[in-house]
């Protein structure tokens, strides 16, 4: 059953001879060679197969047919759709002649306006243009006119005497001037020894400390650990008279208080 089944699934043309033996019938029989009932009947089937064939082409040259009405009636669209973008091309083409005539009258009637008033401008311009008049001098007027040409003494020392002023305004405005005092915040962390040092009293041996160009600021106690707090104070210094390594200095001066000393914050003002 296998067997069986595997060949019917095969695409194998079983009646072959027999669509031969009617074909080779209807030829004979076109031929004028006596047939027999068994030929008569593979000739209809020939024949059968024949119109089958006909009929086909019939309607593949009907497909093809439609193909081309089809084609010609895209082609017949193409066309009105290229006439009408025609159209509308001449039609823009017309009105940008259009505009361009009106423009060109414009600039004519612009042109013929500005004419009058240019030829007015130029007359009015050379008309103040007149020869010098030539005069004769005697040779002392003339040697007197040489001198003056280069201007005197007098003016010269003038002129110093005025630039020599305006420079001692300079000088003068400038010593005025306010100078820039360059100053700097500073925020120190004073660590006392331990948790028994009297901080009030640390506190007052770091304000004692007075110097030009120092001013103290707010303070704070800040918790460590252990119990142990320090001194977080903060002072405005001018850079040029104090420095952080005499505050560093000064502070641990007392030595009884101050364990160390440490600079948390420093900002230029």
């Amino acid at each position: 059953m296998s067997g069986l089944q595997g060949l019917a699934q095969e695409n194998i043309w079983f009646d072959k001879s027999r669509y031969d033996e009617a074909e080779r019938c209807f030829y004979e029989g076109m031929n004028g060679i006596p047939q027999t009932s068994q030929e008569k009947d593979a000739s209809a089937i020939l024949q059968d197969i024949a119109k089958a064939r006909q009929n086909i082409q019939q309607s593949l040259a009907g497909s093809q047919n439609a193909s081309k009405s089809e084609d010609q009636s895209e082609l017949v669209s193409r066309l009105k759709s290229l006439e009408l973008d025609n159209k509308n091309l001449h039609k823009v083409v017309d009105d940008l002649r259009a505009m361009l005539s009106k423009l060109e009258s414009r600039m004519a009637v612009l042109e013929k306006s500005q004419a009058p008033a240019s030829k007015s401008v130029t007359v009015t311009k050379a008309a103040p243009v007149q020869k010098p008049k030539v005069e004769e001098h005697n040779g002392a007027d003339d040697e007197d006119d040489d001198i003056d040409l280069f201007g005197s003494d007098e003016e010269d020392e003038e002129a110093e005497r005025i630039k020599a002023e305006r420079v001692k305004e300079y000088a003068q405005r400038k010593a005025n001037k306010p100078v820039l005092i360059a100053k700097s915040s500073i925020l120190l962390d004073v660590k006392p020894w331990d948790d028994e040092t009297d901080m009030s009293k640390l506190e007052e041996c770091v304000r004692s400390i007075q110097m030009d160009g120092l001013l103290w600021g707010a303070s704070k106690l800040v918790p460590v650990g252990y119990g142990i707090k320090k001194l977080q104070i903060g002072c405005v210094v001018e850079d040029d008279k104090v420095g952080t390594d005499i505050l560093e200095e000064e502070i641990t001066k007392f030595e009884d208080y101050v364990q160390s000393v440490d600079i948390a914050a420093f900002n230029k003002i």
